[in-house]
């Protein structure tokens, strides 16, 4: 198992393409970035990217952040944890890469990384030049848009050197698609 280097990536994860979608195209260098989690809303920020990644020839990069705190515990304890963190991304990812491949063959990247989840969002973005835009949905609770939308938001809007899109939860696939 890889451990997370000081920037919080996991080592060989981090940009692994996925065996189930096609490589990038030569000189396709810009990405869609995608935050994965279990919410309803993530499945439409996905849709979006895409279908615009489709229309454009881009790549879309899913990350997968473990938050801290999970690993806390004795050594073997915490490899455990890791490894059920690790288990529990891939099925994220192997979810969301099936719903890219409803929209078409578009290449995908696979990105995992160890931290807070707005911090690693943030320190991604800067490290990798590629990523264009930052694709998030928000929720359709009363309570707001979710907590990774209301964290953004609170960055301000200087906090990235790229776009961020927010996709409105309540979209069907058919809008989604007739946006992008």
């Amino acid at each position: 198992m890889a451990k997370p280097s000081a920037s919080g990536s996991m080592g060989p994860m981090n940009n692994a393409a996925s065996g189930n979608q096609s490589t990038e195209k030569a000189g396709s260098t810009r990405k869609w970035l995608v935050v994965l989690d279990d919410t309803e809303e993530c499945a439409k920020a996905v849709t979006f990217a895409a279908y615009r990644a489709r229309r454009t020839g881009d790549t879309i990069a899913l990350l997968v952040v473990i938050e801290p705190g999970q690993f806390q515990h004795w050594i073997g304890v915490e490899d455990i944890m890791r490894a059920e963190a690790m288990e529990a991304a891939d099925k994220l990812f192997e979810r969301y890469e099936a719903l890219t491949s409803d929209c078409g063959k578009i290449p995908v990247v696979r990105v995992v990384r160890e931290g807070k989840q707005a911090d690693q969002i943030e320190a991604l973005i800067a490290e990798d030049s590629e990523i264009v835009i930052l694709v998030l949905a928000a929720g359709t609770s009363s309570e707001g848009p979710g907590p990774l939308v209301t964290s953004i938001a609170e960055r301000g809007a200087d906090a990235f050197p790229i776009p961020v899109v927010i996709v409105p939860g309540k979209l069907s696939n058919e809008q989604i698609e007739a946006l992008s």
